[in-house]
């Protein structure tokens, strides 16, 4: 069994003059994102491997968790405006020795690609994190292995 964990950043700013790849995070972002790190540590989720999308906003999101965490991040471009096919990309790139990754990505990629691989609707709000159970051995065998939904978690409801 393999888990995947997919984080949409945390509440962001847009200064003027700001391009999107650089947005950081607003004070609202940085406690969400301290407070479902903090919550997700504490109620025992276990991760092993952390994946970003490079966006300032996501990185930072992604640096926090890992305030709690203290594991390996490794950025990924395809992880930054995604499509559905993007994060199968990512997947499929894996190590077999990372048993439950998180991946930090935006919307509306993130959203769609969580309700392909699940009968759960549902839209991530800003720092909102799902997990899932994925019936396989190995990453590459992810498109044809079931898939659970194991959590959702809104940053405001917990």
């Amino acid at each position: 069994m393999k888990k995947l964990i997919l984080v949409r950043h945390a509440k962001s700013d847009w200064p003027e003059d700001t391009e999107d790849f650089d947005r950081p995070l607003a004070d609202k972002g940085l406690k969400e994102a301290l407070h479902m790190s903090r919550f997700m540590k504490d109620n025992n989720v276990s991760i092993d491997y952390f994946v970003s999308s490079p966006a300032v906003r996501a990185l930072n999101t992604c640096e926090i968790f890992n305030q709690a965490y203290k594991i390996n991040i490794l950025t990924d471009e395809k992880l930054y405006n995604p499509s559905e096919r993007n994060f199968e990309s990512v997947i499929y790139d894996l190590d077999d020795n990372h048993s439950s990754v998180a991946f930090f990505s935006h919307n509306n990629g993130i959203s769609n690609f969580a309700n392909s691989i699940s009968e759960d609707i549902f839209h991530f709000p800003t720092c909102g994190v799902a997990g899932f159970e994925i019936d396989c051995n190995s990453w590459s065998e992810f498109d044809g292995a079931k898939k659970k939904l194991l959590f959702f978690y809104d940053p405001g409801k917990i």
